[in-house]
């Protein structure tokens, strides 16, 4: 579906408002194309008490939400997959938590497995192309 950048936003508050623990949502797409507006949009719609801030440095990020804990997971910086063995990704899906994760390709088989994968795109400026791409069940 193509959005612009109010859709992406409501898209992803109503994707949050949705979504209950435990949740893995990969999210993959060019630099630019609003993986971050997105996950923004889904702590709002968890309730998150914070904005989300790109952990591109940090890595990952925890927000306080209502009702779950919450990761923000940013692989871009990793250089191979074997860099994501030291992100929490084990006590994060011991804790129950939704884990919202950019890039999860960059983090192989350390990532868990994904409940549902969005994949961006540019598409007209300023729209986005955003479809969900299927998981192996």
């Amino acid at each position: 579906m193509r959005l612009s950048a109010n859709e992406l936003n409501r898209f992803g508050e109503e994707l949050g408002s949705r979504l209950t623990a435990p949740a893995v949502i990969g999210l993959s797409g060019d630099l630019g194309t609003g993986k971050t507006t997105l996950v923004q949009a889904i702590c709002r719609g968890l309730g998150a008490r914070s904005r989300a801030t790109s952990p591109t440095y940090a890595l990952v990020h925890h927000y306080d939400a209502a009702g779950a804990p919450l990761y923000h997971v940013d692989c871009y910086r990793l250089r191979a997959p074997d860099e994501a063995r030291d992100l929490g990704f084990e006590d994060m899906v011991r804790e129950r938590a939704i884990i919202l994760i950019e890039w999860p390709e960059r983090a192989g088989s350390w990532a868990p497995p994904l409940d549902r994968h969005f994949r961006l795109s540019y598409d007209v400026d300023p729209t986005r192309r955003i479809v969900e791409e299927p998981v192996p069940a």
